[in-house]
């Protein structure tokens, strides 16, 4: 099967070895994405929302380019560095994803790359035939 390389363009994809989505035959593998924009600055500061939303367009991004859409989500990984964010992420997920009930999993984490990034997520698309 033909291994498709989605790149974002940072140079972080080649120091740490990684794509921002991998497409394998009819599957797509979303990387962990956050909210920093092409310039490397954080969107939404201090808005778990806002940075979930940033986020979801930028993985939707990754998925047209990888030739699937937001509707071939199967799984969503949602990491927060402070749970009691949980409901202003899910929010924001769940005003994407409200008729395509991906399987979903929300975590909180210690820390993200940055202390003013509060939410991570990564998500695996399927095609269908």
């Amino acid at each position: 099967m033909e291994r498709k390389l989605i790149s974002s363009g940072t140079k972080w994809e080649a120091i740490a070895g990684y794509s921002r989505a991998v497409r394998v035959g009819n599957q797509v593998e979303v990387a962990g994405t956050t909210a920093v924009d092409e310039n490397g600055d954080v969107v939404g500061a201090g808005n778990a929302y806002k940075q979930t939303r940033f986020i979801l367009a930028k993985i939707e991004k990754a998925l047209q380019e990888a030739g699937a859409t937001i509707q071939d989500v199967v799984r969503t990984r949602m990491f927060v560095t402070d749970i009691q964010t949980w409901q202003e992420v899910t929010q924001a997920h769940g005003e994407v994803f409200a008729a395509i009930r991906p399987a979903a999993t929300i975590v909180a984490v210690n820390a993200l790359i940055q202390p003013d990034l509060w939410v991570e997520i990564e998500v695996t698309a399927i095609l269908s035939d």
